[in-house]
């Protein structure tokens, strides 16, 4: 797949003021923009990996990391030792990192628990949502619906916009759960998945779109109907993990 052009992650400019001089030897305080540049690293290398930039396997070059998004070697280690630890690079033994690979026995597992961890978040979410929580599951749901009801063309030209949008509404159905640790690894199981998912959808036709099922699952959730919430999000994984068996064999096939 043809690399994009990566944009230059953008560093706000502190506002000018007078600062005192420092004193020969004084040590500089940390400056932000070093942390900002990290943290955008990491987030657009996770963003290349999802969408399929780097496939599975892929080995993982500095020199080549370091044109893409023009930071130095010590910005991408921090960014592809924190990809390691929760599983999207792996480390090679004295040949440094690549993509995780995807299989069949990972679909299989990611998915699995996704399904309950999602199921079991959303119960609590209805149960414990609020104003607010209602707020932004009408407010996610209303962007996200502004793309799915459009032309198919105009989804397609939109798709990047269509993913962040999908995250954000999920996101928002989720964000009630009284337990942060079940919040974390539905997170950390999501973006497993999602790479499962875009990898089918790179290789498969473009369908009607999902508008109906997602307001499905906001009226659910909304009225308080948490065991048919929990089914129409478990019905829609699990159409997600057929597509990947479908449209995409050759990645999840174990070699013989």
């Amino acid at each position: 797949m043809p690399a994009r052009a990566a944009p230059k992650p953008t560093v706000p400019k502190p506002a000018a003021q007078k600062r005192p001089a420092l004193k020969p030897g004084a040590p500089k305080a940390a400056a932000a923009p070093a942390v900002l540049v990290s943290q955008t690293v990491l987030n657009r290398l996770l963003a290349d990996i999802l969408d399929g930039r780097y496939e599975p396997g892929a080995r993982l070059r500095f020199a080549e990391l370091q044109a893409a998004y023009e930071v130095g070697i010590g910005t991408l280690r921090e960014a592809l030792s924190h990809l390691a630890s929760v599983g999207m690079v792996e480390v090679d033994a004295n040949r440094g990192f690549r993509v995780a690979p995807v299989s069949e026995a990972d679909l299989h597992d990611v998915s699995s628990l996704l399904i309950e961890f999602e199921q079991r978040a959303i119960l609590s979410s209805v149960a414990h949502g609020d104003r607010a929580w209602e707020d932004a599951v009408v407010l996610t749901f209303h962007r996200l619906s502004a793309i799915e009801s459009r032309p198919r063309a105009e989804r397609a030209a939109r798709f990047h916009e269509w993913v962040a949008l999908h995250r954000a509404f999920h996101h928002a159905l989720v964000s009630a759960c009284d337990s942060r640790w079940l919040l974390h690894m539905r997170a950390l199981l999501y973006d497993h998945m999602e790479r499962y998912r875009l990898l089918s959808q790179r290789h498969r036709p473009q369908g009607p779109g999902r508008l109906a099922e997602h307001e499905a699952i906001k009226e659910a959730a909304l009225a308080r109907r948490g065991e048919e919430a929990a089914e129409l999000l478990r019905r829609q994984l699990q159409w997600t993990v057929d597509n990947v068996r479908r449209y995409a064999p050759q990645f999840i096939r174990q070699p013989k």
